[in-house]
């Protein structure tokens, strides 16, 4: 997977995207990082990249130059024209099913936008896709690009030392996580589930399905519209909302 950020503040993304688990898998070549300054493609002496809005308004508006130059430069690059993710409010809520899509591609480009927003040329010439990582406005692009991309990477074979963590958490299935317990056995009074020390692992694995269940109907019922359950598993789900 190779991530190509087109932004305004390219040490904001590297220096939060190359740490941590992110990091190590950039360093191994599992994923590569490259945050593109579209100041650089300003034609402006002093390296602007915004204007005032026709028709009048709040704000300035990014120009579209800057941004078409910086993209058509990498598609040079790299021979192709890649998919263009547009970090914006108006567009569809990000979520794990998206996640796993985007994990499927090879190059990705994230354009962040900055002020009031990008000219409509720019982003009729480029984009591809409009994500949202929710309903509320930030000042940039920038830190919306970083969750998606943390979460695509965490989807990338070998990037997690475990790659089976990446399957079974949260969404799989469209159900919520079970709840997880390490050491000590009990703490402040509260004891670790008897069943996750019993060694039985075909009942451990049925009371995290039905934790997960549990737990999903409790905060997030509208998950289980879609959620792949087993014949029983449905009816523990039937029972537990008639209780």
């Amino acid at each position: 997977m190779n991530y190509h950020i087109l932004t305004l503040f390219p040490e904001m993304v590297l220096n939060g995207l190359h740490t941590s688990i992110i990091g190590r898998a950039a360093e191994k070549g599992l994923l590569s990082i490259e945050a593109i300054d579209i100041r650089e493609y300003s034609t402006d002496k002093h390296r602007h990249v915004d204007d005032y809005p026709y028709g009048g308004g709040a704000g300035m508006v990014m120009q579209p130059m800057p941004i078409c130059e910086a993209y058509d430069d990498l598609c040079g690059k790299i021979g192709k024209k890649p998919r263009v993710i547009y970090m914006t409010p108006q567009g569809r809520v990000f979520n794990q099913k998206i996640a796993e899509e985007l994990a499927q591609e090879e190059d990705l480009v994230f354009l962040c936008g900055h002020y009031e927003g990008i000219d409509e040329r720019a982003l009729e010439l480029i984009a591809t896709d409009y994500l949202s990582i929710g309903d509320y406005v930030l000042t940039g692009g920038e830190l919306p690009a970083m969750v998606m991309i943390d979460c695509i990477s965490r989807l990338i074979p070998g990037v997690l030392n475990n790659d089976t963590s990446a399957e079974f958490e949260s969404f799989h299935d469209n159900l919520l996580e079970y709840p997880q317990y390490t050491r000590p056995e009990e703490y402040r009074g509260l004891r670790v589930p008897d069943i996750l020390l019993s060694g039985h692992h075909k009942n451990i694995e049925t009371w995290r399905r039905e934790q997960s269940i549990k737990r999903t109907l409790e905060r997030r019922p509208d998950l289980l519209a879609d959620a792949s359950l087993s014949k029983k598993e449905a009816e523990y789900l039937k029972k537990l909302e008639n209780e």
